[in-house]
């Protein structure tokens, strides 16, 4: 990353936040889904949007954990927004390492016959052991990239339909980090060819160029795709970071974690900013990289680059073509 880069990330830190949860408008008969809403950034976008009214699937893969998220969420919105209506919150099975049930799971939600106004692409898994998904395809990429890639894509006609709508793309400052050359179309599944770390940069600049993409496929619609980092959130996201580390790193870690990170509920500002704010619609921001909070900047010069977005787009649907059963 360029000093200007860095600057430019860094100094967000000392502005005041855009964002806030005072601000999101009512969400009365907006029809939501949230992948991973059963924990961490996506339990409190989850809480914000059904508290202000949205009818929010919860897209996970435990129905267990969804379920106990549910009623968690019913009584914190009880308490959080005393005069709301009871909260309309549905459990749909996703399984983002499975590209055909990630077509299944979308079907399921078009069955209902509902619109879609509003698609948080948030679930994700970080600095996980090399392996390979139920499709043999990196792990990293798969969950982070290709079951989103196919979970969205599936569900594109329903949300034109319910336009003006919108999606929203979860990335990391990590895109900044990707393998040499960006992404490693030849020897994605080498794992000698990049690191835990790498591999993770790999999938989340593959998020940046897949909302770029998509926001530039879409451009003559009121379909706004905008991409998110959250920033730096203490969640389960950094479960995996022991076996990365080691256990004395790991405890370093996560004292630094417990000053310096923010909470779920303000990580989620910044998504939250993208899929509710009016201002995304009044400016027509779109395609656009914004940082805690509710701040844009450029993503990194792999991010931007048009022919790499597009050549990802071409090798992603190639996947869906010979893996994804009918």
């Amino acid at each position: 990353m360029s000093s200007m880069k860095q600057l430019a990330y860094w100094k967000t830190y000392f502005t005041p936040n855009r964002y806030s949860n005072d601000l999101i408008p009512d969400q009365t008969g907006k029809v939501a889904i949230v992948t991973g809403a059963n924990t961490g950034l996506g339990y409190a976008t989850m809480v914000a949007l059904a508290g202000r009214g949205a009818h929010v699937f919860l897209a996970c893969r435990s129905e267990e954990r969804a379920l106990h998220a549910v009623e968690e969420a019913k009584q914190e919105i009880k308490e959080k927004y005393p005069r709301a209506p009871a909260p309309n919150l549905e459990f749909l099975e996703l399984d983002l390492n499975d590209m055909s049930k990630c077509k299944k799971a979308a079907n399921e939600f078009l069955n209902k016959g509902l619109p879609l106004h509003l698609l948080v692409n948030n679930s994700g898994i970080m600095t996980t052991p090399f392996a390979l998904s139920a499709d043999g395809i990196e792990q990293q990429f798969a969950v982070n990239h290709m079951g989103h890639f196919v979970f969205t894509t599936a569900l594109l006609d329903r949300i034109k339909e319910s336009q003006p709508s919108r999606i929203v793309v979860l990335s990391s400052h990590s895109h900044e980090r990707p393998v040499e050359g960006g992404i490693d179309f030849d020897t994605l599944n080498d794992e000698k060819m990049s690191t835990i770390v790498s591999r993770y940069g790999r999938s989340k600049l593959a998020n940046v160029l897949f909302g770029k993409a998509l926001a530039r496929r879409l451009a003559d619609t009121q379909v706004y795709v905008n991409i998110v980092h959250p920033g730096f959130v203490a969640t389960e996201l950094q479960r995996h970071n022991k076996d990365l580390f080691g256990p004395a790193v790991l405890r370093i870690l996560e004292a630094i974690t417990a000053v310096m990170a923010m909470t779920p509920e303000v990580g989620a500002l910044t998504q939250l900013y993208v899929a509710t704010s009016p201002e995304i619609v009044n400016k027509d921001i779109r395609g656009r990289y914004f940082v805690p909070i509710a701040n844009e900047i450029q993503p990194s010069a792999y991010a931007q680059d048009e022919a790499l977005q597009e050549k990802l787009w071409a090798f992603s649907e190639k996947l869906v073509k010979e893996k994804v059963r009918a």
